[in-house]
């Protein structure tokens, strides 16, 4: 039993990876999870979909590697968070598709929270800024917009949860009904902090949120720490019964299998959007540049922070010059397409599809092309397009050493990247230009569903500790800086220009 399975459920597709002990990876398998988009800004998810593909992933993982369910020691989940579902805990049935964390609703309802002066408060408690991102107005919404909802929140008839919470239920008994009553219903601190209605310094559930919002208490999930006993798989779904052992938002376990465990170490996920998060340690700071604080994944009851700051479009934007644009077949090809130019020839791409995140907070803007030529090409706007995901990365990393430094901390002196995207060899080195301190990519860049195995190995008693998990991280290449400063400060000015005419619109 030295091998974990980590269940890493994203926006874009439900993965399962069997881990050994030592971190390698031995079998993946993938599917990819359908979008739903019923009118502009909104964005959801059939949570059965959700269920089924995450399950057959799993299934597959094991296959693929071999092995059974008495080989795995332990299973780790990290998920897609802020994406918020609410289910019928006796029929075990959704009562509306999963609301995602890109959608953008609730935005008039998170207008009405600001004006009423609100902001200082959620953020004290929460760490978070008012912003359809959360979780809380999306469950909010839920209950005011399904006939009945309210009612039977109320009657306790309803359960609400982020993806983790709903992987969980269905794993301990919640998929077949003979079961359904002992199903565990569970979430971990870092996903309850992306809620809006967790009070982070405290770890548990807010009364004042929850009446802010209208949100009855009985609807909500226990929370644990991130490495914990979440229960134990219906020995039907995986051939036998296994342990949960750890559970994290998918950036809180990206920095935790990145071996971020101390205070100023700071790694950015690149997928569809980008997630920078800097560990801040037992120290809990309020950014006054645009962040957020969050709830790092714990080993135990105490609790540890971090500041995050959240890119809503990140690899997305590749997407849509694939399936927008039809400028490139397929994802792998943007980088051969945007390196076949020297430059961006003066071309600025904003890629506000959905709203700009941190530092900005600008749900209303929209994506903006500027500084187009007669002699602009697709080769310009795809090389815009990488680096518009460097300068907003940047933009988060200049708040985030700004905020540490207010606080006698330093400026982040090297950044850790994981996701997709990072095997862009052109994005790393962009990225490490715009920073002016090295990019470094790891020989595993799977670290979201590393981070899951290394807490449901931590857990479970398969690791003694960090310093044990800190001797697996490995690196695979070190990007450093190649452009003066003068240039790269010239360029990020070209950026805010930019993103001052796109937020002028």
């Amino acid at each position: 039993m030295t091998h974990l399975l980590a269940l890493d459920q994203g926006t874009s597709s439900s993965r399962s990876i069997v881990f050994d002990a030592d971190g390698r990876i031995v079998a993946m398998a993938q599917q990819e999870l359908p979008q739903i988009f019923p009118q502009s800004g909104w964005v959801e998810h059939d949570p059965m979909v959700i269920w089924q593909t995450q399950l057959a992933t799993a299934r597959e993982a094991l296959s693929k590697a071999g092995l059974r369910a008495a080989d795995i020691h332990a299973i780790g989940i990290t998920n897609q968070r802020e994406t918020t579902v609410v289910w019928n805990k006796r029929t075990g049935q959704p009562i509306h598709h999963a609301i995602v964390w890109q959608d953008r609703r609730t935005e008039p309802v998170c207008a009405q929270l600001r004006a009423g002066g609100h902001t200082a408060r959620v953020q004290e408690k929460t760490g978070l800024v008012i912003d359809p991102y959360f979780s809380g107005t999306k469950l909010q919404w839920i209950l005011d917009h399904v006939q009945g909802a309210r009612t039977l929140a109320e009657q306790g008839e309803l359960l609400f949860g982020t993806v983790d919470s709903w992987l969980i239920w269905q794993l301990t008994g919640g998929a077949q009904e003979a079961s359904r009553a002992q199903a565990r219903h569970v979430t971990d601190v870092s996903n309850a902090s992306r809620t809006m209605l967790l009070n982070i310094r405290q770890n548990q559930w807010d009364a004042d949120m929850l009446a802010l919002l209208q949100i009855p208490s009985a609807m909500l999930p226990e929370v644990l720490p991130s490495a914990a006993d979440f229960g134990q798989t219906h020995p039907d779904l995986l051939g036998g019964a296994i342990r949960i052992g750890g559970v994290a938002g998918d950036q809180q376990s990206a920095l935790f299998g990145q071996a971020c465990f101390d205070p100023g170490m700071a790694k950015n996920t690149y997928g569809t959007g980008c997630f920078m998060l800097m560990h801040t340690g037992e120290r809990y700071l309020l950014s006054t540049n645009g962040l957020l604080t969050t709830s790092a994944a714990q080993t135990d009851s105490r609790p540890t922070f971090a500041l995050e700051g959240s890119v809503f479009v990140g690899g997305a934007v590749v997407q849509w010059l694939r399936d927008g644009l039809h400028a490139i077949k397929s994802s792998s090809e943007v980088e051969a397409l945007a390196s076949s130019v020297p430059d961006a020839g003066g071309v600025t791409l904003v890629p506000a599809f959905t709203g700009l995140g941190a530092p900005y907070w600008a749900a209303h803007a929209r994506g903006t092309i500027t500084g187009l030529s007669r002699g602009s090409t697709l080769a310009h706007i795809a090389r815009a397009a990488i680096e518009a995901i460097a300068f907003q990365s940047t933009a988060l990393l200049a708040a985030m050493s700004a905020d540490a430094q207010a606080h006698g901390g330093t400026a982040v002196s090297e950044l850790r990247v994981d996701g997709g995207a990072c095997a862009n060899n052109l994005l790393m080195q962009t990225q490490a230009d715009l920073l002016g301190v090295p990019v470094l990519r790891p020989a595993v860049i799977e670290t979201t569903a590393l981070g899951a195995a290394y807490l449901a190995g931590l857990g479970s008693g398969l690791y003694a500790n960090l310093d044990e998990l800190r001797s697996h991280w490995k690196l695979d290449r070190r990007f450093e800086p190649q452009i003066s400063r003068d240039e790269a400060q010239s360029r990020l000015a070209a950026w805010d220009k930019a993103v001052r005419q796109t937020l002028a619109q």
